[in-house]
């Protein structure tokens, strides 16, 4: 059973940075480093907004993190992160990281990122 399991979350002033992880495991018929891996992100009393994805083609973003938010992988490891920097209060939600590109595959429970001052 493949299992997405995130971390790093946590309450930040605005203007700083926080790591997120993702450890994936469970993965059987197809290795973790073939699999397109992504993060999507949920605010309060709104929906599902995908953010980052990244695979052997390389890394995209959504154009309100672009520049502030940057994906990579250890496939040695089955990990996915998210660097954050210089966060927003707009940024405060609950992060996912998922299987597939652009984040529509299974999602792991989250992680609560909070900027606040």
């Amino acid at each position: 059973e493949v299992r997405l399991v995130e971390s790093g979350g946590g309450l930040v002033q605005p203007g700083g940075s926080l790591r997120l992880s993702c450890a994936a495991s469970g993965f059987t018929f197809k290795p973790f480093s073939r699999h397109a891996m992504s993060w999507v992100r949920q605010a309060p009393g709104k929906g599902l907004e995908w953010i980052s994805g990244i695979s052997e083609g390389g890394a995209i973003y959504a154009d309100s993190v672009k520049g502030r938010f940057t994906i990579s992988r250890d496939n040695a490891k089955n990990m996915v992160y998210l660097q954050l920097n210089n966060l927003k209060p707009g940024d405060t939600a609950i992060y996912h990281c998922g299987i597939g590109l652009t984040g529509g595959g299974l999602r792991g429970q989250g992680t609560q990122v909070t900027v606040s001052s």
